[in-house]
């Protein structure tokens, strides 16, 4: 594990109310990224008092609070680190850009990103550029590999 926070990799030595906004902030960028919780900002491992019930509240949070729907866009799993036991979050880049806080809405309050070892919030134009480009994913937006299918080889 890295000594030092980056682009990719945000420690936090105890479940507090920024989980949120890390995680929308991995989902807008190109990459995604790691949240270490139990480890703090030097990358000491410093653990979590309940493992369990922590890993359960991040997972409720990541999945009722961010818009759209970040389902399969994230994994938690617990790690050691120094013989520590430590929960490490790992955020896909989400497709469906942007990502936002649910109670904030699609706003400079819940948008953001994440600019070196930082969060910070998007600016309106930022929001209005990714949410033009925003395609939403369908069948109807899949690229077919064979074309000239009929809907007897398709078995329909």
């Amino acid at each position: 594990m890295p000594n030092a926070e980056s682009n990719r990799i945000e420690y936090k030595s105890e479940l507090n109310d920024k989980l949120e906004r890390s995680v929308v902030a991995f989902l807008n960028t190109s990459e995604g990224g790691f949240i270490y919780f139990g480890v703090d900002d030097n990358g000491k491992a410093v653990g979590v008092p309940d493992i369990n019930l922590t890993q359960r509240q991040i997972v409720d949070r990541i999945k009722n609070n961010i818009s759209p729907s970040v389902l399969g866009l994230f994994d938690v799993a617990v790690e050691k680190v120094g013989g520590v036991p430590v929960i490490k979050v790992i955020v896909s880049s989400g497709m469906e850009k942007p990502y936002y806080i649910r109670n904030q809405g699609r706003s400079e309050r819940g948008c953001f990103i994440r600019v070196g070892s930082s969060v910070q919030p998007m600016t309106t134009q930022m929001i209005d550029d990714l949410y033009a480009r925003h395609r939403p994913v369908s069948l109807g937006n899949v690229p077919a590999p064979r074309k000239g299918l009929t809907f007897e080889q398709l078995g329909i």
